[in-house]
This record gives structure tokens, sequence and C-alpha cells, in this order.
């Protein structure tokens, strides 16, 4: 009776263990959430702002636009904490579209209503898969105009001058108007300056300096009774529905206007979907993703608030402090929220100088110095298409600028595999290596896995080869074989590197053979093999293969 009794305390005593572990996890799953969503709002509040100014509709409706399109996407979106709002191309599209309407705003309201429509009949369909073939060089080159117009846009503000809507003109005024310089306005713009790009990053993470240059500047600025161009009226009061009124002519004629900022808002989207992916290793819905930001959008049109998208240094902020659900999304807006309305006064006194010093740096931010590090690495033809996306992207129209790129990338690419194309005699595969590697995976229980990367290893398989490597249970080492003689274009080069990063995040030790000198020098150049480590590069397969047998054994 008294061992029925013990065995009963036990079963007992395990249950409230489990019960208190699980409070626990839930009780550090909700604080996450919580510190997540807060760092999430104090980064959007100045970003919402300024965008809002730089757009035309204002700094309400930047901040509206921001809690309105992260509450909906909370609620509709994926498990991953995906915080929404204006974003630094959503905003340049905005404001290009606002420039060629003259700033006729029932009609920009029309267009993103549009979008936010289009965007929830691609999340329907397959074509998002297109997305994960755009090349690199596409991307950056576009991310990198998208970063030097912001810039641009802002040297006005920035010494106290009228803003312009447009690179050129602002080039142009800006030379023009020298002499009219706003003194005092260039002082709190270089003050905000210092501030963003000064503060060491140990201490950016715990309060950002965008949110520092702006009290501390606004601060400044009404203590001294600078006399420069405001914010002026910030409105508190809950949005109106706003039903755009279109004819089938205006649908028409702003089509081609709404298809381009539903591209712009969904690749942005579905690059954030990616970083999330890549941090978490959580793989998110595409569909369920864009299908949010639809939803959200059309709701953000018919408030006469501004569009956006999911935007990357906020979430991916959100996931730093400990965000896990969705629920960082949903306490963003309520954050964002209870600063508008409690410091309404205070966001009206702000200095447009001091908005431009801040989306200077994140028109600098935004820029892709990744790929600039290794610029003289990269073959020509990504080059001749970075500069064709950049130069089109500042000085034309975004979205030509990507449909050029990924135009003449394909190009090419249609010429690089022509001038390679020859009849070959190919040796046949070693049939005691197929064998060795069958015995290999079986003996070991799939501790030792061998890959081949057959064919080509470009920029259109980069990305579906990324996808085979997220789980690999059970893998202790894993051996890449690449025996093609093809080189790697910068695409690949950077997909190998996430391939890596994966692979070590699931504490996977990498072999790879190379056979080819030629990509070994390339990987040698690019740093690939430090990161894999020199001793773990071998020339065949076999060797390879020896090694992992005798490394197995010593592991735990």
């Amino acid at each position: 009776m008294q061992i029925i009794t013990y065995k009963k305390q036990i079963f007992h005593d395990k249950i409230n263990i489990m019960d208190m572990n699980f409070i626990k996890t839930k009780l550090n799953t909700l604080k996450g959430d919580i510190f997540g969503g807060i760092n999430a709002a104090i980064i959007a509040l100045p970003q919402a702002l300024a965008f809002g100014v730089a757009t035309g509709f204002g700094a309400t409706a930047g901040i509206w636009g921001a809690v309105i399109l992260s509450f909906i996407v909370g609620i509709l979106g994926t498990s991953i904490p995906m915080i929404s709002g204006i974003t630094g191309p959503s905003a340049i599209v905005i404001a290009s579209v606002m420039h060629a309407l003259n700033k006729d705003l029932s009609a920009v309201i029309l267009i993103m209503f549009m979008a936010g429509l289009i965007q929830i009949i691609l999340s329907r369909s397959r074509l998002l898969n297109v997305v994960k073939y755009v090349p690199y060089p596409v991307i950056s080159g576009f991310m990198n105009g998208v970063g030097i117009i912001i810039i641009i846009l802002q040297l006005n503000p920035l010494l106290g001058l009228t803003t312009k809507s447009n690179t050129i003109e602002s080039i142009e005024y800006t030379i023009l108007n020298l002499g009219a310089i706003n003194k005092e306005a260039l002082i709190l713009g270089v003050i905000t300056l210092l501030i963003v790009f000064g503060i060491p990053k140990r201490i950016n993470k715990i309060f950002p300096s965008t949110v520092l240059a702006l009290i501390v500047c606004t601060i400044i600025s009404i203590k001294t009774g600078m006399s420069v161009d405001k914010i002026s009226a910030v409105t508190v009061d809950m949005p109106k529905i706003i039903f755009p009124h279109a004819s089938v002519h205006d649908i028409i004629t702003y089509f081609s206007y709404a298809m381009t900022l539903a591209i712009i808002l969904t690749s942005e989207s579905l690059l954030t979907g990616l970083v999330c992916d890549s941090i978490t290793k959580i793989q998110s819905s595409p569909k369920r993703i864009i299908l949010a930001q639809g939803v959200g959008n059309t709701i953000c049109a018919l408030t006469g608030t501004l569009s956006g998208a999911a935007a990357t240094m906020r979430t991916v902020a959100a996931i730093k402090a400990g965000a896990t659900t969705r629920l960082a999304a949903l306490i963003t807006p309520v954050v964002l929220l209870l600063l508008l309305f409690k410091f309404s006064n205070f966001v009206s006194e702000i200095p447009l100088a001091v908005l431009a010093g801040i989306l200077i740096k994140i028109g600098y931010d935004i820029i892709d110095t990744k790929l600039l590090k290794v610029i003289k690495l990269a073959p020509k033809e990504d080059l001749y298409v970075l500069i064709l996306v950049f130069l089109l992207t500042v000085f034309y129209n975004l979205i030509v600028a990507v449909g050029a790129g990924i135009t003449l990338a394909a190009l090419l690419y249609a010429k690089r595999v022509a001038d390679k194309a020859r009849i070959v005699h190919k040796v046949v595969h070693n049939r005691e290596i197929l064998t060795l590697e069958k015995d290999i995976e079986k003996n070991f229980r799939h501790k030792i896995r061998i890959a081949h990367i057959d064919g080509q290893f470009f920029f259109g398989s980069a990305t579906q080869l990324i996808s085979k490597f997220d789980v690999m249970l059970g893998t202790k080492i894993l051996i890449l074989n690449y025996d093609a003689n093809d080189m790697l274009d910068i695409s690949a080069i950077f997909a190998l590197e996430d391939i890596i990063e994966r692979l070590k995040s699931q504490h996977i030790h990498i072999l790879m053979v190379v056979s080819n000198e030629a990509v070994l020098n390339q990987l040698r150049e690019y740093k690939i093999i430090e990161q894999i480590g020199t001793h773990h590069i071998f020339d065949e397969e076999i060797k390879a293969i020896d090694f992992a047998r005798k490394a197995i054994k010593r592991m735990p």
C-alpha cells in the first residue's frame, strides 16, 4: 500500500513539474514577445514619421499605416512575428507616384487600394514562386538604388530647403539654392547625423540611435527656439473610412502604378520572410505572408493611411529581442498608439531636418554593403546587371529597372551557356564509389551523408538547393561534392554561405569535395574555404569518406 502511495506521489510530482515547465515556457515566450514588440515599435516610430513626411501624405498617415498594417498582419499572418509598415522602397514608390500624378491624393489612395487587391490575388496563385528566381545582382542594384534615392531626396530638408520628390530635381535644386541654406536646420541635421552614425552598436542595441537623435535634437530645437520647418499637425483621431471613387478609365490608367507598387510590396515582404526563416529556422508560408499584407494594405488605403510591407529591420529587431510568435506584431501597434497619444504635441515639434538625418541613416543601411565588399571579385556579367538596375532605379523608374535587370541577367546567362555548349564524352560515375556511398550511409545510420551538387550551380538553382539542406535529422557529417567545371556566380557564392551557416546551426560538420582547381581558387578568394576549414576540403571523394569514417568514431 505504501509503495502504491509512493508511486502516486511521484506521478503527481512529475505532473506538477511538467505544469511548472509549461507555465515557465509560456511566460518566457510572452516576455520575449512583449520586449520584441516594444523594441520594434521604438524603431518603427521615427521611420514611420519620416517616411510619412517623405511621401507627401504626412507623418500621421505614416504612423497610422504602421499601426493598422502591423495589427492586421499580426492577426492574419504567419506564426513568425512580421512587423509591418511603411518602408524605404515602398515610400520611394509612393513618393514617385505622387510626383507623377501631381500630388493627387485620391488617385494615389486608389492605386494603393488596387495594389492591396493585386497582392491578395497573387497570394492565391503560384506566381509568388517566380520571386526566388530573381538574380542577386538585380536585388542588390535595386536596394542600392533605393538607398541612394532616399539620401538624395533628404539633402534639401537637411539644409532647410524645400523637399523635392525627384532625384534629378532634388540635385538641381540643392546646387541652385546653396546660398539660401537655413543654418539652424543644417546644425540640427549635422547633430542628428553625428548621433545616428556615431553611437556604438552595443548602445544602439539597447536604445536605438534614431530615437535618441529624434528626442535630443527636437528638445534642442524647442529650447533654443530655432526657426526651422517642423512636422506641425499630427492627428491622434481615428482614421475615417474613405471609399475610393474610380471609373473603368481610372482603373486602366492607374493599373501599371498599382502593379508596380504591388510587386515592390510583395517582393520586400517575401525577402523579409526569407531573412526570418534563416534566423528562426522555421519555414513560413509565402502565400499567407502576402495574403495578410494584401488585406492590410487594402484597409490602409480605405483609411487614407500609407501602404507598407514586412519591414526587415523591425522584424529582425523583434526576433533578436526574444519575440517568437505573432503576438509581438500585435504589441507593436499598441505601443505606437500609446506613444502617439501621449506625445503627439512633442511629435508635432520634430524638425524636418532631424527626420532628414534619420532617413539618410536608413538609406545608408539599405545599401547592400555585403556585395560592395566583394564587388572586385564579382563576374563582369553580374556587375553589368547591378549597374544597369542601379542607374535606372535612381534616375528613371523602379519597375523598369527590375524588369531590365532580370532580362539582361537572363540574356547574359543564355550567352554564357551557349558559349560553353559542346558535345563531350563524360566518364560514368565510379561504381565502387557509388557502392561505398550506400554502404557508408547504411552502416553509419545516416550519421554520414554524401550530397552531390549536380549540374550548374547558378542563381536559378541556388535558392532551390538551399531548401534541400533545411533539415538533415541525425546527420553528423555531410560530404558536399561539387564536381562540375562551371564557375560560381555571386548568387551561388552567397547561397553556398547560407547552406554552410544552416548546416552549422544544426551542428553538422561539413566536408567538401572540389575537383576543379579554378572553382577551388574562387572559393578561396571568397573565403568560403576559411568557413569550412582547409583540412575539410578534398580533391577526391574517397579521401573525404575515409576522413569522415575516422572522425565519426572519435565523436561521443
